[in-house]
């Protein structure tokens, strides 16, 4: 009996050392599940690590825009180094691939990391129980409080709904005044035109022989106005603006008298300077928007005629200056400051912001209120019966792009365009009145020079006949 005992034990013990041989061989599926586990928590945490960047980003966005009181910021993509600088080498790495990562997204470069979403504190899908990943990472100071510049991950700060801040390029700015907030901006702004205009008087036997006499006018203008500025917001969304200006106005004008044989040219000098039409606007926010959807502004202003009207100032008449009989030049002796009309005009203003870039575009309506019973001065204190009077409305529209150079610079481009109607008299069209296209192209910079104070300088280039040759614009807006 136990010899086959003995015989069964010997041949049945190279099979069990081979099961044991097997069951210490390595579990390679197991240990590449343990990898992917880790691999999951990793990417947890590189999300974690991604999200706190993007608060931190957005925080220190709302600062600046706020204009409040702090350290020197950091440049970008740098904020968040010193804060997690005591996390170890594998913190700082984890924080520069979250950085590239969120970077790349918001750049649209299409190099984003995929980064895996769960819940705060849930585990990896396929990690072991009781192994959940830790995704709320809360600096602390060395009080042992969190801080509370450093949001907890999953709880981002307000969004601000507030329009980007581009370089100014046309009367209206696009971002609004924060609630309580004032500015106070003044502002210079140069233009200067030329024109010739050649009037036939006669008729032609042939295209090359004029019988009758040639009027030749050559004005060249320049206009400097000074302007101040005081804009509040009343609530986050809903700011109001007074304007003030004051104008200087010199023209030249060389021409040869109508209706006369002689050659010699004269020179016509007249300037004016006074105060100019008042403005009060007002602002408001249409909508909340953000990095995908457009900003929508609308306005309203309303321009008085504080300034010096165009029919109180003496014009170089003896008795008419328009018709068969008209005497003189029928120019202004003395130029007005103001328009002489109260005027009115709704705007819609749209910001789109795509980083880096800030699109933009206008358009808006200028009702010019009609008057009636008006006169014009002549020379002798005589006045020339105009009757009803209705200037031609404006119809507006503006666009132009906006580009951040770095946090304190950036840089505009854009499109101005005016279309005026005929002006009217007595319910008739003006004889020698067509309806006149502005055109000017823009450019701007601006540069923050401290937290409460910029400077915004803009050059336009008239591209039609009627517009200005140049213009030059510079503004100081100072907050508190």
């Amino acid at each position: 009996m136990q010899k086959p005992l003995v015989l069964s034990v010997l041949l049945l013990a190279p099979l069990a050392l081979a099961q044991a041989s097997t069951a210490r061989t390595p579990n390679y599926p197991a240990q590449l599940r343990a990898l992917k586990q880790q691999l999951a928590r990793q990417h947890v945490l590189l999300a974690a690590l991604a999200r706190e960047l993007a608060a931190q980003r957005v925080l220190l966005d709302q600062t600046r825009a706020q204009h409040v009181p702090a350290s020197t910021p950091a440049p970008a993509g740098r904020g968040v180094a010193p804060a997690l600088s005591d996390r170890g080498t594998g913190a700082r790495a984890d924080t520069m691939v979250a950085t590239d990562a969120v970077l790349a997204a918001q750049r649209g470069t299409g190099n984003s990391v995929q980064l895996a979403s769960s819940e705060p504190g849930a585990a990896p899908p396929d990690a072991p129980a009781g192994a959940a990943a830790s995704t709320h990472v809360v600096e602390e100071n060395p009080s042992g409080k969190p801080s509370p510049s450093m949001p907890a991950v999953g709880k981002p700060p307000k969004r601000d709904t507030r329009p980007p801040e581009v370089a100014p390029l046309f009367e209206q700015p696009g971002v609004l005044t924060p609630k309580g907030k004032l500015v106070f901006e003044p502002a210079l702004q140069f233009g200067y035109s030329s024109s010739n205009r050649v009037a036939l008087v006669g008729y032609t036997v042939i295209p090359a022989l004029l019988i009758g006499l040639v009027d030749v006018r050559e004005v060249k203008r320049s206009t400097t106005t000074a302007t101040l500025s005081l804009r509040g917001g009343l609530t986050n969304r809903l700011e109001i603006e007074a304007k003030v200006p004051y104008v200087y106005r010199s023209d030249a004008t060389v021409s040869r008298e109508i209706f006369t044989g002689t050659a010699v040219e004269n020179v016509f000098n007249t300037s004016g300077k006074a105060v100019g039409d008042a403005e009060l606007g007002l602002r408001y926010q249409l909508n909340h928007g953000g990095p995908d959807s457009a900003f929508y502004v609308g306005g309203l202003r309303v321009k008085s005629r504080t300034g010096r009207d165009p029919f109180s100032v003496v014009t170089d008449c003896v008795q008419r200056c328009v018709g068969p009989n008209a005497t003189g030049t029928g120019l202004p002796l003395t130029l007005p400051t103001g328009s002489g009309f109260y005027s009115i005009q709704p705007s819609l203003t749209a910001l789109f912001p795509s980083d880096p870039a800030v699109f933009f575009g206008s358009i808006s309506y200028l009702h010019n209120i009609k008057r009636t019973h008006l006169s014009r001065t002549v020379l002798g204190g005589e006045h020339e019966y105009l009757g009803e009077v209705a200037p031609g409305d404006i119809i507006g529209l503006n666009f132009g792009m906006g580009l951040g150079l770095n946090d304190k610079a950036s840089f505009s481009i854009g499109y101005d365009h005016n279309s005026i109607a005929r002006t009217r008299q007595n319910g008739v069209a003006v004889p020698g009145s067509v309806r006149t296209q502005l055109g000017t192209l823009l450019l701007g910079y601006s540069y923050r020079l401290s937290d409460k104070r910029s400077i915004y300088v803009s050059v336009g280039a008239g591209l039609t006949r009627d517009t200005p040759d140049v213009s030059l614009t510079v503004r100081l807006p100072t907050s508190w």
